[in-house]
């Protein structure tokens, strides 16, 4: 399947010179869906996750049932003041400001084998922070899964040594690649 022709390119958005790939029409079409969720899934059947963490939002679409289809826990990642108990904090840049994430300080546990997913990858801001949350506790980050990838950005860098996995990827911001 052809994922790259179920993503939009939208030149200058959220600011000039930023090509934002869309993914909403890949989220119209179950088929499709299916198929991510099921290609996503497969480098990693075999390496015992037991809790698959994303942050908001986009990364909840994928998360989900990504965790639910390798049988692990879900855990959402969200920004300050969304998450009702206590929580462990990072704060971290992007590629167009910076941010900050939290998790419940019950979410992720010593032992349990992670894996982090979003739908883009990046400079890589947002998944470190989902890494350095699930670390700090003890976890054992076993990969990192993306429907897209920016790879000029070179967002894997920041991931160390953890398999990491996208279905799509982009060389440059061209809205014809």
């Amino acid at each position: 399947m052809e994922l790259k022709q179920h993503v939009r390119s939208i030149p200058d958005f959220p600011k000039p010179g930023i090509m934002f790939r869309d993914i909403t029409p890949m989220l119209k079409s179950p088929l499709v869906m299916k198929h991510v969720i099921h290609s996503l899934a497969e480098p990693f059947r075999e390496m015992g996750v037991t809790t698959v963490v994303a942050a908001e939002a986009r990364g909840f679409v994928f998360g989900a049932p990504l965790a639910m289809e390798l049988h692990a826990a879900f855990v959402p990642v969200r920004k300050p003041g969304k998450l009702p108990f206590q929580t462990h904090t990072f704060n971290y840049d992007l590629e167009y400001g910076s941010d900050a994430l939290q998790i419940h300080q019950d979410a992720v546990e010593k032992g349990d084998r992670v894996l982090l997913v979003d739908d883009l990858l990046a400079t890589g801001g947002t998944v470190e922070a989902c890494r350095q949350l699930s670390e700090q506790v003890g976890a054992d980050v076993v990969g990192a899964a993306f429907v897209i990838e920016l790879t000029f950005l070179n967002g894997r860098s920041r991931l160390g040594n953890i398999p990491v996995e996208s279905l799509i990827q982009y060389a440059t911001e061209s809205p014809d690649e």
